[in-house]
Formats: structure tokens, sequence, C-alpha cells
């Protein structure tokens, strides 16, 4: 871990540190918005499940509203045009979620904790797993949860922190486990979880998307 921490350390004293603080206070912004407006970042996280955070980041901004009005078979046909790999399977999620658009807010701030909030968007929302709902939920400001995906699985692998998972699809308890890693670096380099995940898919893919 001593070598990961490093490069942390590192990556937060260049200049990569100031466009991910700036992205950090935008998804804090997004959090404060209206639900209906977190609602969309929701669908941009439906959409990323087996899909491309550029292809997903594409399609949210040419449908924007549309993920509040159109029926699901108007979507699915937008989801095809826009040449996303799912477009009948995401167009159905995005549909059925929508009766939590007007207070999913209200709803996440029930919850006291990232891991419950997490919980219920997992048991609620049908299409999202325990990667999707944490990227959601940093998404809109909350940083107390990994997102893990192949990407950090890999770097990981190669740090000899994890061994390299038989399936491409964690088990819940799997899931944690590799968190409760990641936790500690978050710990040990003072970096909250959803603020680590930025730096960890910079240092491993070179981009900081969202």
């Amino acid at each position: 871990m001593y070598n990961l921490i490093k490069k942390i350390e590192s990556l937060k004293e260049s200049k990569i540190r100031e466009i991910i603080d700036l992205r950090m206070k935008r998804f804090y912004e997004l959090g404060r918005q209206p639900s209906q407006e977190i609602f969309k970042e929701l669908c941009f996280c439906l959409l990323t499940a087996n899909y491309s955070a550029e292809g997903g980041i594409k399609i949210q901004n040419a449908l924007g509203d549309e993920f509040l009005t159109s029926s699901e078979e108007q979507l699915s046909k937008r989801l095809s045009e826009l040449g996303h790999r799912f477009p009948n399977a995401r167009a159905r999620f995005i549909f059925e979620a929508r009766k939590h658009s007007h207070n999913l807010k209200e709803i996440l701030d029930y919850y006291d904790t990232d891991q419950t909030k997490r919980d219920w968007i997992v048991e609620n929302i049908k299409g999202i797993g325990m990667k999707e709902a944490s990227h959601f939920l940093r998404n809109i400001g909350y940083t107390d949860a990994a997102i893990i995906d192949f990407h950090i699985i890999d770097l990981l692998v190669r740090e000899g922190l994890i061994e390299q998972p038989k399936s491409k699809t964690l088990s819940p308890k799997r899931y944690i486990e590799i968190e409760n890693i990641l936790r500690e670096l978050s710990q040990k380099t003072d970096t909250p979880l959803g603020e680590l995940d930025l730096y960890l898919w910079y240092e491993e893919t070179g981009k900081v998307l969202k």
C-alpha cells in the first residue's frame, strides 16, 4: 500500500488536484439541487453500467429533461439513436425509477450514512448495483462509499493489495472487503473515498471524468 500512498500524495501536490477539487465542488452543488435534477444523475449512473462513462455523459447531455418526460418507448428509441448498447433495458430501468424522481432527495436524507443510502438505492432502483449506487452518491456530494470498477480492481491487483477476482461481478461481501482496503488508503492519504476514486481513476486512465 505504501507505493500507492506515495502516488496519491504526489498527485495531490500536482495540478490535477485543482481539477479534482473543482469536480468535487460541482458534485456537492448538484446534491443541493431539487430531486428531479438529482434523478438525472441517477439516470447517468444507470446508463454507465456495463457501458462507458464517456458514453453516459454524452447521452445525459443529449437527453436532459427527457429523462423526466419521455415514455419508455421514446427513451429506448433515443438511447438506440445515441448508441447505447442496451437501449431497451436501460429505458425500462429509467422509466421504472422515475417514480422516485419527485422525492429522491428526501428519501436519501432520511438515511444517516452513505452505506444505508446505498442499501436503499440497490434495493429499490432496478439496474443499480453497489458500484453504480456508490457512483451516484459520490456524484451528488456523498463521499463515504467506494466506486469499485475494473480500473480500480486492476490497479489494486497490480499493487498486490487484492487477488484478481474470479468473476467480473463482485458479491456484496467481496465489494465491502475491497472497499475496506480503499478505506484504509483513504485514511492514510487523508482523502475521502469518493474523492480518492478520482485520483485512482486518473492514475489508471489519465482521465478525470465523473
